[in-house]
């Protein structure tokens, strides 16, 4: 029998309402996608493409105007309360009441789930992000990096099979972003199924499993990270000569020729179409000896423009 997704997401649509009886904006135009348990799954797109809509339908703060969604088996109108059990989410925005301590937060947020104090992880949840030594600090005092972990565990309270992160690392420095990251993949060893929304496209192509495309309100994209990133047909091979250049190699064979330094040509080109070889041949011919050559492989970034048509 295979396994049961962690999420799965049937034709769903969501169209706001309008104002003085106008058609309201068409957020999702009927998107279905399954979510595999135990990966960590990116679900990337433009600003705007409704990638927060759906998040805020599975987390219930957002009511679908049709098609269905599941939760760990559970219909999100059939079964809400199972659905939302089955569900932590870490959102963008960071809200706390700054008059509890941390303890005070995963104590509260436990309550509201009906766990049982003798079951409640609060002491461990708080040595698990790192902030045990501020169990008593009112959360107003904590730092940015500190209130992002905070949220990580208070949507862990509950011990979710499934935890979504909203842009979790926007706005963030270079060290809280790998600390937050450790934290997730360790959350995910241990059998957790990750959703995580990001725009540092670098970090969803080292931390995803598979990767979801959303533009405009349509899936365009869902595919496995590393079959995703081949799908990048461009490639760029950099090329360095013997003497100045006078200005870019054009052939019909480059997408694209550019000249970075005085020797030294950037050239774009279909891998579908030419091969490297070949790109360094026509070079030759006008009049130029190879004397560096290095070629960058696609990431999930040239993918990403590809398909979103992005700037």
């Amino acid at each position: 029998m295979t396994t049961p997704p962690a999420i799965r997401i049937d034709n769903v649509v969501k169209r706001y309402a309008g104002a003085r009886g106008e058609e309201g904006k068409l957020a999702l135009k009927g998107v279905s996608f399954d979510v595999p348990q135990g990966q960590i799954f990116g679900l990337l797109g433009p600003n705007g493409a409704g990638k927060s809509t759906l998040i805020n339908i599975l987390a219930g703060l957002v009511m679908k105007t049709s098609g269905s969604a599941e939760i760990w088996g559970f219909d999100i109108d059939a079964n809400p309360r199972n659905a939302k059990r089955s569900i932590g989410i870490v959102p963008q925005e960071i809200v706390f009441d700054p008059f509890f301590t941390p303890y005070e937060v995963l104590e509260n947020q436990a309550g509201f789930y009906g766990i049982a104090k003798a079951l409640r992880r609060s002491e461990e949840l708080l040595a698990a992000v790192h902030l045990a030594d501020k169990r008593n600090a009112y959360a107003r005092a904590l730092s940015g990096g500190m209130k992002r972990r905070l949220l990580v565990a208070k949507a862990m309270v509950h011990s979710p099979p499934v935890l979504v992160l909203d842009e979790p690392t926007a706005g963030v420095d270079v060290e809280l972003r790998r600390q937050l990251w450790e934290l997730v993949t360790g959350l995910n060893k241990e059998g957790v199924t990750v959703v995580l929304t990001t725009h540092y496209l670098e970090e969803a192509e080292q931390l995803c499993d598979r990767i979801a495309i959303i533009n405009h309100g349509e899936l365009i994209a869902n595919k496995p990270t590393r079959e995703l990133v081949g799908m990048a047909r461009e490639k760029i091979v950099s090329v360095t000569v013997d003497k100045d250049l006078t200005g870019p190699v054009e052939e019909t064979a480059f997408l694209k020729s550019e000249v970075v330094e005085p020797r030294r040509l950037d050239i774009t080109y279909n891998r579908d179409n030419t091969t490297a070889g070949h790109v360094l041949a026509l070079i030759q011919q006008h009049g130029y000896a190879i004397e560096d050559v290095t070629t960058r492989e696609a990431d999930l970034e040239d993918v990403f423009v590809q398909l979103t048509g992005a700037g």
